[in-house]
């Protein structure tokens, strides 16, 4: 039997400016995702869809979420592998496709990762790895879109 793992979030809407949704231009796009006791993300939609710019969208949290799960499960091979990873970065990049009708959908999202390694022995590896770390992460493989990474591997300067 294989395990379950339940989540749980309270997303509330916080853009009621005082007459609800009565036309498109009178309400904002803000929300508040609430998860146990954990900080309150204040969120909006993307400025193309009158959202807020200084606030997390659902898009970029889409792009952050395949990011950070590819990560844990990079960071976790590289550990089992010996590989010593010193510093891990991403610059992350998602397309997303608008349609005519206002629907849309992403259709790639790119991991641009640059990691440290402590020794020049560990390049090859710690390359390979990000394969499976794209096979075995938990969001990657619940998107209908192909992720694509472009990795670098370097040498620690110590």
């Amino acid at each position: 039997m294989e395990k379950l793992h339940r989540y749980k979030a309270e997303i509330k809407w916080t853009g009621n400016k005082g007459s609800g949704t009565d036309h498109y231009t009178h309400y904002e796009r803000d929300f508040n995702i609430s998860i146990g006791n954990k900080p309150i993300i204040n969120g909006s939609s993307d400025p193309a869809f009158r959202g807020d710019k200084n606030k997390y969208n659902p898009e970029d949290m889409l792009v952050s979420a395949i990011s950070s799960c590819h990560m844990l499960w990079y960071l976790h091979l590289c550990s089992v592998a010996g590989v010593v990873v010193e510093e891990y970065t991403d610059h992350a990049t998602g397309i997303m496709e608008e349609r005519k009708d206002g629907s849309g959908c992403f259709t790639e999202i790119v991991l641009n990762p640059q990691v440290i390694v402590s020794l020049e022995s560990m390049i090859p590896k710690a390359t390979e790895l990000h394969t499976l770390a794209n096979q075995m992460c938990f969001i990657a493989n619940s998107v209908n879109f192909p992720i694509k990474h472009h990795s670098e591997i370097i040498v620690s300067k110590q």
